[in-house]
């Protein structure tokens, strides 16, 4: 059985993946510091289930201060890093607690799997490091990174942190860059909750910009079964895979989307721009695909009708 370290074990991503690992046999240590991003109850509700497996322990601890706990990591045989201060907008208005937790606290996380000799690494990236690089989709292969947001730098920072170690101390490492996740427990502060909950509520919306801005969404069980096969990827020491669903949809298309699925009209309000937003992201999962057998198979219909029914039940 192997012991898993899952960072942020208790957000969107990370609760999902520790269910889905605890019901394949793994024994799932979660370090959570449940920054105030967002309501502490939310993920406390993620993680209930899991709380009542024996093969779980929750660590409430915040990375940067690792050493401290580490009694309490021992025999970790891989580490999934995912926790972050996520969010592009509010990283432009306090750049340096950004850097402090995604830069600083990925090194912290890197010296401790050195001291302890984890041989394994699952790093999480994003999207945004590509910035405004106008050459969509996206490869991994273009190293041509425009980032316009203290998110997106301290992200590629984070990547290149994690290249040295891989290089220095033979940790194999894999930088997964996500695409916009979405499904059940994603954080209230991004669009698709948002809009949801307004439209449900008959409240306004906004929009930034025409709607015309694009995204490559993906769904929460895609992205799941490419964390697990890079966990068991090893043909090299490091390595950067886009995972995303290889197909975009317009702003006003998913807002439509949300409309039908609700069967409720949006209460549209327009709003200029904002700093930090790209105008597209779209990824290649080509690489994905043939090292990874990464199979991307749902649908954003399909998506939003999952999230919508899990949205109801929490309601």
């Amino acid at each position: 059985m192997k012991k898993v370290l899952i960072t942020g074990g208790s957000g969107f991503i990370g609760s999902n993946l520790a269910d889905k690992l605890l019901a394949n046999g793994y024994q799932v240590i979660n370090v959570d510091n449940f920054q105030n991003f967002y309501d502490r109850k939310i993920k406390e509700t993620n993680i209930s289930e899991a709380l009542k497996n024996p093969n779980y322990t929750l660590v409430e601890a915040d990375i940067n201060e690792i050493s401290a706990i580490e009694n309490k990591l021992e025999n970790v045989d891989v580490i999934i890093h995912l926790a972050a201060r996520a969010g592009v907008r509010p990283s432009i208005l306090d750049p340096l607690a950004y850097y402090h937790t995604n830069v600083n606290g990925t090194i912290q996380l890197l010296e401790f799997a050195k001291r302890n000799k984890i041989t394994k690494f699952i790093n999480a990236s994003s999207s945004s490091v590509y910035g405004i690089n106008p050459n969509v989709p996206w490869q991994e292969s273009d190293l041509n990174l425009l980032p316009i947001s203290p998110y997106a730098s301290s992200k590629i920072a984070a990547e290149k942190a994690c290249y040295v170690y891989s290089n220095l101390y033979h940790i194999k490492v894999v930088s997964l860059r996500f695409f916009t996740v979405f499904g059940p427990r994603q954080r209230p502060d991004l669009a698709i909750h948002k809009f949801v909950k307004a439209i449900d509520q008959g409240k306004e919306i906004e929009i930034f910009g025409n709607g015309g801005t694009s995204r490559d969404y993906t769904y929460i069980e895609d992205i799941l079964q490419g964390i697990v096969a890079a966990m068991n990827y090893d043909a090299s020491n490091y390595e950067v895979f886009n995972l995303g669903n290889n197909h975009t949809v317009k702003l006003i298309d998913l807002i439509q989307i949300i409309e039908n699925t609700l069967g409720k009209a949006a209460i549209k309000v327009f709003k200029p721009e904002q700093a930090g937003d790209v105008g597209i992201t779209n990824a290649d999962v080509k690489k994905a695909h043939t090292l990874l057998n990464y199979q991307p198979s749902t649908s954003i219909e399909e998506g939003i009708l999952n999230f919508t029914k899990w949205y109801k039940q929490i309601s």
